[in-house]
């Protein structure tokens, strides 16, 4: 479990790292595509520390609910809004829904991230 939360913690802070440089189009499809795999990270942590609490969670939505349910997200809305926008990047592409996720990512994303990783740290 250690070992995939180190994971999630690198995967946050190439995010944040990405979301620093000067964005064009290459660095605002870098940054959903990290974005995109800190909510895996993130969603597959959530189940495996439920597995080991006997705790139940088959999907990222259900994580995310047992997630808030344990206190490990503060801000369920924000984390819904996070699966919201992973979903819409999965199965459309555009210019405009790009944006729209990179502009997220920048104003909330990287912020609810960040706080559910100093809780996982203090679970985990």
């Amino acid at each position: 479990m250690q070992n995939n939360f180190r994971n999630l913690e690198k995967a946050v802070c190439k995010l944040k790292e990405a979301l620093c440089l000067e964005p064009d189009e290459y660095i605002r499809d870098s940054v959903i595509k990290r974005f995109e795999i800190s909510f895996e990270l993130l969603w597959k942590l959530i189940k495996r520390i439920a597995d080991s609490e006997n705790l139940e969670c088959y999907s990222p939505k259900s994580c995310l609910k047992l997630a808030y349910q344990m206190g490990l997200i503060k801000d369920e809305e924000i984390f819904l809004s996070i699966l919201e926008y992973r979903n819409l990047l999965v199965h459309t592409y555009n210019e405009f829904e790009a944006e729209n996720v990179y502009n997220f990512v920048k104003q909330k994303g990287l912020c609810a991230f960040q706080d559910i990783l100093s809780e996982l740290g203090k679970k985990i």
